[in-house]
């Protein structure tokens, strides 16, 4: 095999590739013994017949499409290697010659990673941030745990709704006096305060008690998914079935005993205290992190190329796919939902995407720039620590069986927060 490589506009590279008339007609003859089944040719019973009979019969083109597909893929790989390209799209592949007894001749043309030219990356500016825990942040978090372990109990006829309470609902929504298909419930649980309904809707179920009656009056939102229904006034007719009323535990030394670890109050404080002190430095060092990126970044000259930030949309694409089918919903269901069309979706990621894939490669560049390479030391914490993240009580064992390909992806991982840490460590 001999490849010629020839760099074309926009980041694309063609390859001329030969493969040998010898190599060529070994895929022939493997295309010849997967296909012979189904050959039926007179004289011989069904798939007996050979090769040049067949080739007689059927022409000796009938075996071309097989051959190349057994034979190209490992040399295309190999050119690919040997020329130390990196392809970030699939080839387009335009065939030269093809015949039994001849050279194999194909170009492939495909995008090959830009060139980045880096800015200035070591001595960057970045301001110290740092968040201080105080009493209230204290205070709320407490809350927030008397919250989740707040008990509901059933309100009575004197019970008067408020924000924070369940409303148990009849309604029926009508535009124009007329009914509208979705705009009816009975016995809804509806949380005041929580937003789950149009906007306007829950306010209105304030101060109302059981058994009694109401007209709600709202606007639907321009943007809501049916656009039968987008930015028109609606009137719903709600009856309050049912009160319930959260009863917050007090906050004492019971309270911390029941919900942590420690006998006292004061214990847990100091605990949430310490929590969220580590949870600020994260934040601050994150901060400053992206400050710095961006800098870099912004410094960085790319020419990035539109493969790299469609496969990167896509990726989005792939993982809220994943979080929608933990729903319940496919994603043409939450299109529909939301009023938008792929096409909508994809552009609403295009800039994200952009940034994402230039951070990517200006990281990528600086480690090159700076030999930075994950050891496999490095690689195997990785590991564990992503094992254990994910709670997983066989980690140590996790790491000891790990694919070559799930070793890699955690090395590509690690290059770029080693990056990120040679900038930090390198910063003002």
């Amino acid at each position: 095999m001999s490849a010629k490589v020839e760099k074309l506009e926009n980041n694309e590279v063609k390859l001329t590739i030969t493969i040998g008339a010898d190599k060529f007609e070994e895929g022939m003859q493997k295309a010849f013994f997967r296909n012979a089944k189904y050959f039926s040719v007179p004289g011989f019973r069904k798939g007996k017949a050979p090769r040049n009979i067949v080739e007689k019969k059927y022409g000796e083109s009938v075996l071309y499409e097989d051959a190349f597909n057994i034979v190209v893929p490992d040399e295309y790989e190999l050119a690919i290697t040997e020329n130390n390209l990196e392809v970030v799209s699939e080839p387009k592949i335009d065939l030269v010659q093809i015949g039994s007894g001849k050279d194999l001749i194909f170009t492939a043309t495909v995008t090959v990673k830009p060139e980045v030219k880096l800015g200035k990356y070591k001595g960057i500016k970045v301001e110290k941030k740092e968040y201080k825990v105080t009493s209230d942040d204290i205070d709320n978090k407490l809350k927030e745990m008397a919250e989740k372990n707040a008990r509901i109990i059933a309100g009575d006829e004197k019970s008067v709704l408020d924000l924070g309470d369940t409303a148990v609902i009849d309604f029926e929504g009508f535009v124009d006096d007329k009914a509208f298909e979705g705009g009816k419930g009975e016995n809804y649980p509806l949380v005041l305060g929580s937003n789950s309904f149009i906007p306007g809707f829950e306010d209105q179920l304030v101060g109302f008690k059981m058994g009694e009656t109401t007209d709600v009056n709202v606007i639907f939102p321009e943007n809501y998914f049916s656009k039968d229904l987008a930015g028109k006034p609606a009137v719903f007719k709600v009856k309050v079935n049912d009160i319930k009323k959260k009863e917050l535990p007090k906050i004492d030394d019971e309270f911390a005993k029941d919900v942590s670890e420690f006998d006292t109050l004061k214990e847990l404080k100091a605990d949430v205290e310490k929590k969220l002190a580590e949870e600020n430095e994260k934040k601050a060092k994150y901060e400053m992190e992206e400050e710095a990126i961006k800098s870099i970044v912004d410094s960085t000259e790319i020419n990035i190329p539109e493969v790299m930030i469609h496969n990167e949309i896509h990726e989005y694409i792939h993982e809220m796919e994943s979080r929608l089918s933990y729903q319940g919903l496919k994603l043409e269901q939450y299109l529909q939902m939301m009023g938008q069309s792929m096409d909508d979706l994809e552009a609403d990621y295009h800039e994200r995407a952009e940034n994402n894939v230039k951070t990517k490669l200006t990281l990528e560049a600086i480690s090159k720039a700076e030999n930075i390479t994950p050891t496999d030391e490095d690689i195997n914490n990785k590991l564990l620590e992503t094992a254990k993240n994910y709670g997983r009580k066989d980690a140590e064992d996790f790491v000891k069986k790990a694919t070559p390909q799930l070793k890699e992806y955690a090395k590509e991982e690690l290059k770029y927060e080693l990056a990120v840490k040679f900038i930090m460590d390198n910063a003002k």
